[in-house]
């Protein structure tokens, strides 16, 4: 646990420099001729290429260096299953700097940062936006199905996304049903972003935007669905509370409510350990935030005046899906 660092830094550091897509390109390579294509000192480039031999991240035979198989499919820049940029979410600066004070967010109860996750047009969320959508893609299709039974005969789907990001579900909830409409709701600075993903996914004529504080702003009408999307765990209870209840007073009669995000079980935490995990992160990014568990998102529920939620499980990922209607 230690040294684990040490690893993340090997790793980033590959796909920083372009080492797996120029293997992918072609291989085997020796360090003295990836180095003289990637621009740097061979010694340096040597030194990386055997760690990352050490990870098993690529194979050598002492001298040169090619990709195990399936490896071009996640680290490389021209496979469409690419996940290399996530490091610029999940091994970020960003975190780590904030994490460095994790002994003082403990003594504190929340944040000693000057910047974090609840400033205003804090600039990590460009990043989240611009290359987390490999990760939302698969939870973005457990939304979109658990909605097809209500939205596939609706005349209009006029979607409310709160506190936006990357803009992946509400565009692909779009995506599905044509008869929708989706209004994006984020800071300014992240909005430029979600807009370019609304174009690439080609629902760009059928997209709003709202700049703003989405505890402030206005929302400009009422909605068939409101989503919220990793975002109740930046707030305390009550705090997340009053984002909800907002939500609710936005939908029209027959609406829903969609939340995505991590919850916390009855399991023991070595069970389940991701979000007991990501609530650290919390603890030391916002002032009060942490992971709810389904238990309390469910109180949540009926004391904003809404059902009792569906609750779907997204594969292989630590997310849920949770569903309701207006009650």
């Amino acid at each position: 646990m230690m040294s684990a660092y040490k690893e993340t830094s090997v790793l980033k550091a590959g796909i920083k420099l372009g080492v797996f897509d120029e293997l992918a390109r072609e291989e085997p390579q020796d360090a003295e001729s990836l180095a003289r294509r990637l621009g740097s000192d061979p010694r340096g480039m040597r030194i990386l290429l055997n760690a990352l031999a050490a990870l098993e991240l690529i194979e050598t035979d002492g001298r040169q260096y090619r990709l195990p198989p399936g490896a071009a499919e996640l680290l490389s820049r021209d496979s469409d299953g690419y996940a290399g940029d996530m490091i610029h979410v999940i091994a970020s600066d960003y975190e780590w700097d904030a994490l460095k004070n994790l002994d003082g967010a403990v003594r504190n109860g929340g944040t000693v940062l000057d910047e974090h996750a609840e400033t205003p047009e804090y600039s990590y969320w460009e990043d989240f936006a611009a290359f987390a959508p490999h990760v939302a893609r698969p939870t973005a299709r457990v939304l979109a199905d658990a909605l097809e039974p209500w939205a596939r005969d609706r005349e209009s789907l006029d979607v409310l996304d709160l506190a936006c990001g990357h803009g992946i579900y509400g565009y692909t909830v779009a995506q599905r049903f044509e008869q929708a409409a989706v209004w994006s709701l984020d800071w300014e600075n992240v909005l430029d972003v979600a807009a370019k993903h609304a174009g690439s996914m080609g629902v760009r004529e059928r997209t709003n935007f709202i700049a703003g504080d989405m505890f402030d702003v206005s929302f400009g009408g009422e909605y068939d669905l409101v989503l919220i999307t990793n975002v109740l765990h930046h707030f305390s209870d009550e705090r997340a509370r009053e984002l909800l209840s907002r939500a609710a007073a936005a939908l029209r009669p027959g609406g829903k409510i969609g939340i995505v995000g991590f919850t916390t079980s009855d399991a023991p935490p070595a069970l389940d350990p991701a979000p007991h995990l990501f609530s650290v992160l919390m603890l030391v990014w916002t002032s009060e935030g942490e992971v709810h568990s389904e238990r309390n998102y469910r109180r949540m529920f009926t004391d904003c005046g809404l059902e009792e939620p569906s609750v779907h499980q997204v594969e292989n990922l630590p997310f849920r899906v949770l569903l309701a209607d207006r009650a």
